[in-house]
């Protein structure tokens, strides 16, 4: 059932009213109003939680928040209101939210478009463009499509104003696939390439760079029933290099861990044709990958096993980066790598990678078997009973060891692996297929309902 919604003025009328009629500090009478609304089952997602300040009868509404005065700021003052404005922005959705109903939008942008010629200015409407439009990506029209891509090109050379503008793209085409296919239309792939070839050694602007990348090979706007995920994917590697430009600027930056995790995260969404898998480990992706994964057995690495995990995952859909994988020592690596960090996410895409290495290749599942894969698996069950996906990923590594190789279902009957899918057959619904699957192929006693086949009888009483 949707929740009740209520406007940022009735919320802060309750917190008035607690403070006015029942003489409660402001703490505590917004405290009480927060209570009192969720108690009745309102949404407060989208409400600026603070105390609204004492304005004047006229201003009142304007200038309730801090996220509302630079409405009202005079154009000497304007720039740091904008600043103020964005680090407002910045505090959560509700800042953001209560702005854009203010049509804080249109003053943006008029600023925005004022403050093209002068570096500084440019840099502080840009940040509160891209702070504005943070889960607001309908916010943008055809005029703010256009202003990215001209300071995109104009400021070309500067790191600083090139970081902040691919930010606000990110974030207008993030769950928005008409402003992606205009900005891509518009060319906004070779201004995101080029950037990172040009500023290689910027750390934070190839970060921000590979995320907005990636983004435009989503396919996340409920609204549209096709997207062009996959065009932009093949775009950003046939026309632009993109590949090349991604294992490039992760060979500049070996020494950071979230510019190499967001790197192979994008790297992973690339990978949607069997050549460029190919490409990937030929251009020496694959051998980068195995570098970093032996050297990131430190507990604190995390993110970066997991990314690079997913990318390996996703290059092995070609059946000879499998057999690549598996000769640079790619499953000893792995696992290792899910015995250190047993976390619920390296478990996942671990067993995720021995599942794709060990499909249709049975010297694969000799090599996994021999290295402790199977094993390394059970334990990441049992490490995660709850977590879905670390069993489903478990169950059908376990199937496809034994899919070709019989001669493995009792090595791994005997580490405890019936039990395990068992439960997890029981306890997860998503796992009832490939639980089935692993438990049939195992040998073990399993029912299996045999699905409507249109025969003797209609679906219809």
């Amino acid at each position: 059932m949707a929740k009740r919604r209520i406007t940022q003025e009735t919320f802060d009328a309750a917190v008035r009213e607690n403070m006015e009629e029942f003489e409660m500090d402001p703490d505590e009478a917004l405290r009480e109003a927060v209570e009192q609304f969720e108690s009745q089952g309102v949404d407060l997602n989208c409400i600026v939680k603070a105390v609204p300040a004492v304005t004047s009868e006229d201003k009142q509404e304007e200038q309730t928040h801090e996220v509302l005065q630079v409405n009202s700021a005079s154009v000497k003052e304007v720039t740091a209101d904008i600043k103020c404005f964005a680090e407002q922005c910045s505090l959560g959705f509700a800042q953001r939210y209560l702005a854009a109903q203010k049509d804080a939008y249109p003053i943006i942008f008029s600023y925005c478009k004022k403050s093209m010629e002068e570096q500084e200015a440019v840099l502080a409407a840009l940040s509160a463009l891209a702070a504005l439009t943070d889960g607001q990506p309908d916010l943008l029209d055809a005029e703010g499509q256009q202003f990215l891509l001209d300071v995109l090109k104009k400021y070309q050379a500067d790191s600083s104003v090139t970081c902040v503008a691919i930010c606000a793209v990110r974030h207008c085409c993030l769950k928005h696939e008409q402003n992606r296919q205009d900005l891509v239309k518009g060319g906004v792939l070779p201004l995101l390439t080029g950037a990172v070839t040009q500023h290689s050694g910027c750390a934070e602007l190839v970060k921000e760079t590979s995320a907005a990348l990636r983004v435009m090979t989503f396919d996340d706007d409920v609204r549209v029933t096709f997207g062009h995920a996959h065009e932009h994917a093949k775009i950003i590697v046939l026309e632009h290099n993109g590949l090349k430009v991604l294992i490039e600027a992760a060979k500049a930056h070996l020494g950071n861990t979230s510019v190499l995790s967001e790197l192979c995260a994008t790297l992973s969404r690339l990978a949607v044709r069997n050549e460029f898998c190919q490409d990937i480990c030929d251009l020496g992706g694959l051998k980068l990958m195995m570098t970093l994964l032996a050297d990131s057995y430190e507990c604190n690495f995390h993110e970066l096993v997991r990314q690079i995990l997913s990318a390996i995952r996703a290059i092995a859909g070609n059946d000879d980066v499998k057999d690549a994988v598996v000769n640079a020592g790619g499953v000893q690596l792995i696992v290792i790598a899910m015995n250190r960090h047993m976390s619920n996410a390296v478990c996942e895409q671990g067993c995720a990678c021995l599942s794709v290495l060990a499909l249709r290749k049975p010297n694969n599942c000799k090599v996994i078997m021999e290295n402790g894969g199977a094993l390394a698996a059970v334990q990441a069950m049992k490490a995660h009973p709850d977590a879905v996906n670390v069993q489903k990923q478990g169950c059908m590594v376990l199937r496809n060891l034994v899919s070709r190789m019989r001669n493995f279902s009792q090595l791994i009957l005997e580490m405890g692996a019936e039990t395990l899918i068992a439960q997890a057959l029981k306890t997860h619904q998503d796992c009832g297929d490939v639980a089935k699957a692993a438990l049939r192929d195992l040998g073990c006693q399993v029912e299996l309902r045999e699905l409507w086949t249109g025969k003797h009888g209609s679906l219809t009483n």
